[in-house]
C-alpha cells in the first residue's frame, strides 16, 4: 500500500502555486470547475449543485447558502434522546447521536457551506469528546457545533467571545470555574485556555507580516508572546463558571446549582462571572495593561482582552491561512494569505472579522480556481467518506444516519468528527511529512499526519466493507420494523445498468467522484479491472440471475473502490 501514499502525496507536491491576480469570472464553465469549488465549499460535490452552481455563479451560490437557514445539531440530539427514552425510559442518547447529526447535515444538510464552515472552525477551536470532561455532555457538544455554524458566520470577535464562554470549552481547557491566585495556599490561575486562545485561536507563535510569511528581526523569527503574556491573560480569565438561577453564589460557581436548584441548559449556556473569584490584579499582555481594580469586574477585563486579540496585526493572517488550509490548500501563497486577510481587516464597509466575508475571499481568490501543481490539499478521512455518501446518495433506515465513532485506523476511518486526540487537533497545520517530496521542497502537507501504512489499506478496507454491506452501524429491529442491515444503504440499481459496459461505467463513476479531473487513461485501467469480473450469462430458465446480478454489483464496487484509491481522489485539487 505503500505506493499508494505516496503517489497521493506526490499528486499535491511540487513548486509554490503563483501569486494571481483577482479574477472578475464568476462562473464556472465547466463541470470541473463547479466541482472543484463544491469540493471547498461543500461535504462534496452533487449533481444538483453543479447545476446551481454553473447556472447562477460562485458569489450567488454563497449568498443563497448564507441565507439558509441554520441546522441545529442540539434539536436533532434532543429528537434522538426523546425517541430512545420512549423505548427505554432509563436510556439516553450520547455520542453516538452527536456523530449522527453530523453525518446527516454533512450527507444531506441543505447549508453546505454552513455545515462545512463549522467543520472548519471546529479543527481551529478545538474541544473532544476523547476528552470525559466533554464526552460526557453529548447535548452540550451538538450545541457547540450549532455555536460554531452560528457565530462561525457573524465576526471573528463575536465567535472568540462564544468561543472563551462556553461551557465545553471551558471543560477542556480548564477555565471554567477559574480562581484567582491565592498568596495563602501559592494558587496561581489556570493557564491552559489563555495561553491556547493565543497560540491555536488567533495571534500564534510568531509574529507575522500580512501575508502570513514569518516576519524577521535580524534574520530571525520572533515569538509573539511569552510566559509573562500567558499569565497576564490567564488572569482575565478567572471568575467564569455555570449559568446558574443563583449566580453568583459560591455554589453555583462551583457545582453549577444552588440548593439542588440548577439551569438543565447550564451546560451549553453561556458561562456568567463570579466577581468574588475574578483577580483584581493588574493584568499585562501583547502590549496591554488592564489596571488593578478597586472592584473585580470580569466583564470588562473580557472585552478588553478579546478586543486585543481580535485587533492584533497577526490574527488577520493566521486566522485566513487556516481557513484556507481547511477549505482549499494546504500551501496559499502569501498573495493568497494577504488578500483574504485584508478582507478579514475591513470588509469593505469598515468591518474587522466579518467571517462571511472572509468566508467569500477564501472561496473566490484565483487561486482557489486554478490548478497548478502544489494547489489542493489531502482529503482528510472524514471529507473522503462524505463525498462518497454526497456523490452516491445513501438512505438511512432509521433516519438518523447511525455511523458511530470512526476512531480506528485500521477498520475505519481513522478520525472522528469532534473526537480529536488533543487541543491540537488531528493535524497540525504545518505538519511537513518526513521522507517526502513535501519536506524537500518545504511544503506542508497537514493531513499527511493522519497517513500511514495501517490506515491507508485501512481505507481502502473500510470502503470495501462499506460498498459490500452498507455504511454504519448494523440495526436489527427498530420498533417493530426488522432491518438485518447496516443503517446506510445504497440502491445501485442505475449504475449495474452500465455493467456490462466497463469503460462507460468506470467513466460515469470517475465523474461521479472526480468531477472531470479523470484521465482517458486512468479510466482505461478502471474499466480494464472491471471487465476481469465475469457476468455469467443468464440462463433459460433465469435460475442463475443471483449470480449474474452478483457479478454486475461487483463490478459496480470495484469501480467505485478504485476510483476511491486514486490519488485523484484522496486528494482535493
Amino acid at each position: 500500500m505503500k505506493p499508494l501514499l505516496l503517489l497521493a502525496a506526490a499528486w499535491l507536491i511540487a513548486v509554490a502555486p503563483p501569486a494571481l491576480a483577482q479574477s472578475a469570472v464568476d462562473k464556472p464553465t465547466t463541470s470541473l470547475e463547479a466541482g472543484r469549488f463544491l469540493a471547498a465549499a461543500t461535504f462534496g460535490p452533487t449533481g444538483d449543485d453543479t447545476e446551481v452552481l454553473m447556472k447562477i455563479g460562485y458569489i450567488a451560490w454563497i449568498d443563497r447558502q448564507l441565507a439558509l437557514p441554520a441546522t441545529s445539531h442540539r434539536l436533532t440530539w434532543e429528537n434522538s434522546d426523546a425517541a430512545i427514552r420512549a423505548v427505554t425510559p432509563t436510556a439516553t442518547a450520547g455520542q453516538n447521536e452527536v456523530i449522527e447529526t453530523f453525518w446527516k447535515q454533512a450527507a444531506t444538510g441543505p447549508d453546505q457551506l454552513r455545515q462545512r464552515m463549522a467543520f472548519a472552525l471546529s479543527q481551529i477551536f478545538v474541544i473532544s469528546m476523547v476528552d470525559g470532561d466533554v464526552g460526557n455532555e453529548p447535548r452540550a457538544v451538538a450545541a457547540w457545533l450549532d455555536m460554531l455554524g452560528d457565530k462561525g458566520l457573524t465576526t471573528y470577535r463575536q465567535l472568540l467571545e462564544s468561543v472563551a464562554l462556553h461551557p465545553m470549552m471551558g471543560r477542556y481547557l480548564s477555565h471554567l470555574r477559574n480562581q484567582k491566585a491565592d498568596p495563602v495556599t501559592g494558587r496561581i490561575p489556570d493557564q491552559n485556555f489563555a495561553r491556547e486562545s493565543m497560540q491555536l485561536f488567533s495571534v500564534g507563535v510568531l509574529k507575522l507580516n500580512a501575508d502570513g510569511t514569518p516576519m524577521l528581526v535580524g534574520g530571525a523569527p520572533v515569538e509573539t508572546y511569552g510566559p509573562d503574556d500567558v499569565a497576564g491573560l490567564s488572569r482575565v480569565f478567572t471568575g467564569w463558571s455555570w449559568d446558574c438561577p443563583a449566580a453568583p453564589n459560591n455554589s453555583c460557581f462551583f457545582n453549577g446549582n444552588s440548593g439542588g436548584v440548577s439551569d438543565p441548559d447550564r451546560q451549553w449556556k453561556p458561562m456568567v462571572p463570579y466577581p468574588q473569584f475574578h483577580s483584581t490584579e493588574a493584568k499585562t499582555f501583547l502590549g496591554v495593561t488592564i489596571p488593578a481594580q478597586a472592584t473585580a469586574n470580569p466583564r470588562e477585563s473580557l472585552r478588553i482582552a478579546l478586543d486585543t486579540l481580535a485587533a492584533h496585526p497577526n490574527t488577520a493572517p493566521f486566522i485566513a491561512r487556516q481557513l484556507i488550509q481547511r477549505l482549499v490548500s494546504s500551501n496559499p501563497s502569501p498573495a493568497y494569505v494577504s488578500a483574504v486577510a485584508r478582507v478579514f481587516d475591513n470588509n469593505g464597509a469598515g468591518v474587522r472579522g466579518d467571517l462571511k466575508a472572509v468566508l467569500r475571499a477564501v472561496l473566490t481568490h484565483p487561486e482557489a480556481r486554478v490548478v497548478s501543481s502544489a494547489s489542493g490539499k489531502l482529503r482528510e478521512p472524514v471529507l473522503r467518506l462524505s463525498a462518497y455518501l454526497r456523490a452516491f446518495p445513501h438512505t438511512s433506515d432509521t433516519g438518523r444516519f447511525r455511523n458511530g465513532s470512526t476512531d480506528s485506523a485500521a477498520a475505519a476511518l481513522g478520525q472522528t468528527p469532534l473526537r480529536a486526540p488533543s487541543v491540537f487537533n488531528f493535524y497540525r497545520p504545518g505538519y511537513v511529512a518526513p521522507g517526502t517530496q513535501a519536506a524537500v521542497t518545504g511544503l506542508v502537507a497537514p493531513e499527511m499526519q493522519l497517513v500511514n501504512e495501517t490506515s491507508v489499506s485501512g481505507w481502502v478496507n473500510f470502503m470495501r466493507d462499506n460498498l459490500s454491506n452498507g455504511v454504519g452501524a448494523f440495526n436489527g429491529t427498530v420498533g417493530t420494523t426488522v432491518f438485518n442491515r447496516r443503517d446506510l444503504q445504497r440502491n445501485w440499481a442505475q449504475e449495474m445498468e452500465y455493467a456490462s459496459k466497463p469503460e462507460l461505467l468506470a467513466r460515469i463513476v470517475a465523474r461521479r467522484l472526480l468531477y472531470g479531473q479523470e484521465s482517458d487513461s486512468l479510466v482505461a485501467d478502471i474499466a480494464t479491472n472491471v471487465a476481469s469480473i465475469a457476468i455469467p450469462a443468464l440462463n433459460a430458465e433465469g435460475s442463475n440471475l443471483a449470480a449474474v446480478q452478483s457479478a454486475m454489483r461487483n463490478r459496480v464496487f470495484s469501480a467505485v473502490l478504485l476510483t476511491l484509491a486514486t490519488p485523484e481522489f484522496l486528494t482535493q485539487k
